[in-house]
């Protein structure tokens, strides 16, 4: 089936102790990809621990396609530098969605992650049932490359006319 299920709205909100990839600091953007989906943030310049804060939002067809965030460093002259990367797995997400939850208290946690081999969590993280909407906040740990998180929240956004995801 290759038909659209859902939008996935992702915050990215920032990145902490980033890798210098120019002389003494780095421009860091991200990039994020699922298929053949791809979108960016804007730069931010001299920063290794930069504040995005954008909304960024996926169409989503098959949620066991990965996502993939990238954080790269903007160069003029040359190609821009890798900074590293992680998965963002919303498998736990979408099973909490699947449970029909509704009228629960605002703030309640639906459901908590740990971190594991197979995702890119650097701490727990909580789906949390807000305001009649299901939230996930992500700390994600850059893999290939020495050190940098990007925090990150993830929600769901029903299509008019579909019923909710399940």
């Amino acid at each position: 089936m290759d038909y659209l299920i859902g939008l996935l709205k992702i915050r990215v909100r920032r990145g902490t102790n980033l890798v210098v990839r120019d002389t003494v600091s780095s421009d860091p953007y991200v990039v994020i990809t699922m298929g053949e989906q791809k979108m960016k943030t804007r730069v931010v310049k001299k920063n290794c621990n930069p504040v995005w804060n954008e909304e960024l939002t996926l169409s989503i067809k098959d949620p066991n396609v990965p996502i993939i965030l990238t954080v790269y460093d903007k160069d003029t002259f040359s190609d821009d530098d890798k900074m590293g990367d992680a998965e963002i797995d919303i498998k736990p997400y979408i099973e909490c969605m699947k449970m029909g939850l509704e009228n629960l208290p605002t703030g309640t946690k639906v459901d908590r992650v740990q971190p594991n081999r197979t995702n890119c969590l650097s701490d727990e993280s909580c789906i949390i049932w807000d305001s009649g909407k299901m939230f996930q906040d992500m700390s994600l740990r850059l893999r290939n490359v020495d050190r940098g998180e990007v925090e990150i929240q993830i929600q769901w956004i029903d299509l008019p006319g579909h019923k909710r995801y399940a």
